[in-house]
């Protein structure tokens, strides 16, 4: 019977020293961090080892003002905070690679170094994008160009600045507060592209206060800062005609939590020729890949967050 390589690149050591693990793993963050774009206004809530798969969340009720005098001497009756308990599942993630040993040697590019790279970037994309799914959950929806349904959309209902200050109106009755005076939106580059046309848009080159800006950060508009990402949620063909829709999502505090294990970070974990025993008794194939132990997000209060959807130039 033939032996087969499942799933390994092709051209057609006994491990790695704890330095050169340190090496990998910090080559990893540094390129998976940057493209977490939907988890940076995200509530951090970490879960101690040992403590069960499952976070518990506790989503208080806005209280009700009170516009009744006080009694000389008299405090009247007090409230009660009411609370909703929201539950979270942890789970792991992880993506590995496999290579032979002759396209290691043959290749001339194909370093260790590269490959971590290129699993970094596959594996932000694939964490940020359990969060993207997750807020575009919420059902607070502003259909553009006064459209009423994601199927009735065209690619001329693009964005306008009245979308977004209506979804400003949404959070601010709401009662969600603002990150800092600022709402925060996340944008793909297609409707980035539609927005920037309107005269009031204020490009981030043009801040004054230079400080404290966002990954991906593009421009303000009306109490809303953007942040651009490719993985802006697209509905793709869900439009009128089979056109694909774009999704912004538009955020107040405490809209969502992410949670993971206590100092859980992505790891990469290589796995070199030979280390595999007599599951590879030539030495031929290595391995090089991902995991994050642990990993939950929730929306947390789904009143604090809008999705717009809009057509868009293409």
């Amino acid at each position: 019977m033939a032996y087969t390589n499942t799933n390994t690149n092709m051209t057609n050591s006994t491990g790695l020293t704890p330095g050169m693990q340190t090496y990998y793993n910090r080559t990893l963050l540094k390129v998976f961090e940057p493209n977490l774009v939907h988890l940076q206004n995200a509530d951090v809530y970490p879960m101690p080892l040992h403590n069960g798969l499952v976070q518990n969340f506790r989503k208080l009720i806005p209280l009700e003002g009170s516009t009744t005098p006080l009694s000389e001497g008299n405090p009247g009756d007090s409230v009660m905070y009411s609370e909703v308990a929201v539950t979270v599942q942890l789970n792991q993630y992880g993506q590995y690679a496999r290579t032979t040993d002759k396209l290691d040697m043959s290749h001339m590019d194909l370093t260790i170094d590269r490959k971590v790279k290129m699993l970094g970037d596959a594996g932000a994309r694939s964490i940020d994008t359990l969060v993207r799914e997750e807020l575009a959950t919420c059902t607070n929806v502003i259909y553009a160009n006064g459209k009423t349904s994601r199927a009735t959309l065209t690619p001329a209902d693009k964005i306008t600045s009245k979308d977004i200050r209506r979804a400003v109106k949404m959070l601010k009755k709401n009662l969600a507060k603002p990150f800092n005076g600022y709402y925060i939106a996340i944008i793909g580059p297609d409707t980035t592209f539609d927005l920037q046309e309107d005269d009031a848009f204020i490009k981030v080159s043009q801040y004054q206060d230079k400080e404290n800006i966002y990954t991906g950060e593009v421009g303000r508009l009306f109490g809303v800062r953007f942040i651009e990402t490719t993985q802006a949620k697209i509905f793709e063909k869900a439009g009128a005609s089979s056109a694909d829709v774009a999704s912004i999502i538009v955020l107040g505090q405490y809209a969502y939590g992410i949670t993971s294990w206590t100092s859980a970070k992505p790891r990469v974990i290589v796995k070199p020729a030979g280390s595999a025993g007599t599951n590879d008794p030539l030495d031929q194939i290595s391995t090089v890949g991902w995991k994050m132990d642990g990993f939950g997000v929730k929306l947390l209060q789904p009143e604090f967050a809008v999705r717009i959807e809009t057509g868009f130039t293409a």
